[in-house]
């Protein structure tokens, strides 16, 4: 039977918040559960935003479950609700609507919202963002042959998106404010790898330059150019989306600040996915970690943490993208490393490995999943190597999974 006090009400429709929704019930937990989410739509996947939605016109949203499925759950999905203010005193969430929802514990999994360039949604040419299914969708409509496109930023989502417009037949210009594409990556190999694929395949990558204003025939750069563009994509980060906890006492300056248990400073209120800061030993520093499989771990983690189980979370960042059928994943970080590259980048399959004190804390594949397979173990094990092995092309990965 449910115990009328035992309510956890998460803030978040996305990823994060409905699998941390999945995992109280599977943790046999019996009290209420409502999934608040801003969104009109039921929790879908993200990751095809930037891919299927924009390629397939038939494509409609991934849901991560029916509306059924969630009842069968015993989950109440509010959809299209906004937060107006959380009272912690009174342990309760106020909506825009007027309405109030108590609860006992708070999980917080509001993500992140895009940042925006104002100035040029004022000219005559659409801008865009890539934050949401309605956004892809928009987008998609709009994407068609012969469209000049121009993308504002080289990071993950604008190269993707690079990719998906050139094979709609679009004419694709890349602007990156830093000398390479892909900074956040943090090796020089693997942006400068990017940054050709992109070229050879017809996308114009402008670097070290920034979008000014919007004139009718295009965009002003920094450099006093012109880039011809029909529609211009933003796509220059994130920031973490904390309206709906504002001045309620949680400290918001960089996200939601958590422990390795998804708990904040604040007693029975916890956080999860891109909203969520988090100590990443990799980096050796405190961060957001903005990806699919962070979202859905975490929160998975924070689930059973906030029933008392759980050891806590201490998996380590891994991403991937798919770009021109070309496959790039990252686990750990890549900056401040000593690089090691195994493979030959020429021929479109490689890996490059981060040494940090002998200890593999990261690395990136490029078309190598079985390598990324292993690697992920080893920076999860912090495993520490003896370099010359990793540079002997004859030495087997599958090796350090021995030791």
């Amino acid at each position: 039977m449910r115990c009328a006090d035992a309510g956890v009400v998460i803030v978040g429709g996305g990823q994060a918040g409905s699998r941390a929704a999945e995992a109280l019930r599977l943790a046999e937990f019996r009290g209420s559960i409502t999934l608040v989410g801003d969104e009109v739509h039921l929790p879908y996947e993200r990751p095809q935003l930037s891919k299927e939605l924009l390629l397939k016109e038939e494509a409609g949203p991934a849901y991560i479950r029916s509306r059924e499925q969630w009842q069968e759950l015993d989950v109440d999905v509010m959809t299209g609700v906004r937060v107006a203010g959380c009272d912690l005193e009174r342990r309760v969430l106020g909506f825009e609507d007027g309405r109030e929802r108590p609860f006992t514990k708070l999980l917080i999994a509001t993500g992140t919202r895009a940042r925006r360039l104002p100035d040029l949604e004022q000219g005559p040419i659409p801008v865009f963002y890539l934050r949401s299914v309605d956004d892809a969708v928009g987008l998609r409509a709009s994407l068609r042959e012969g469209l000049r496109v121009a993308l504002i930023g080289g990071g993950v989502i604008g190269l993707e998106v690079a990719a998906a417009a050139v094979e709609r037949g679009c004419a694709v210009t890349v602007i990156e404010a830093a000398p390479l594409v892909l900074a956040q990556v943090g090796s020089r190999l693997i942006s400068e790898y990017f940054l050709k694929l992109h070229r050879d395949l017809g996308v114009r990558v402008l670097t070290e330059v920034t979008a000014q204003r919007v004139a009718p025939e295009g965009l002003v750069l920094s450099d006093g150019s012109i880039c011809p563009a029909d529609l211009v994509l933003v796509g220059i980060g994130v920031e973490p989306a904390v309206e709906s906890v504002a001045g309620s006492g949680i400290s918001t300056s960089k996200g939601i600040r958590v422990d390795r248990h998804g708990a904040t400073e604040c007693d029975g209120v916890y956080a999860a996915g891109d909203v969520a800061e988090q100590w990443n030993r990799c980096a050796d520093r405190w961060m957001r970690v903005e990806n699919w499989a962070n979202a859905q771990n975490q929160a998975v983690s924070t689930a059973k943490s906030m029933l008392g189980q759980g050891e806590g979370y201490d998996s380590v960042p891994w991403f991937w993208s798919d770009q021109h059928k070309t496959n790039l994943q990252v686990v750990g970080s890549l900056s401040n490393v000593t690089e090691i590259v195994r493979g030959d980048s020429s021929c479109g399959r490689f890996s490059v490995l981060g040494l940090r004190d002998d200890e593999i804390v990261g690395a990136a594949t490029v078309n190598a999943p079985k390598h990324m397979a292993i690697l992920r173990r080893a920076v999860a094990a912090r495993m520490r190597v003896n370099r010359a092995d990793l540079e002997n092309p004859e030495f087997d990965l599958k090796r350090l999974l021995s030791k």
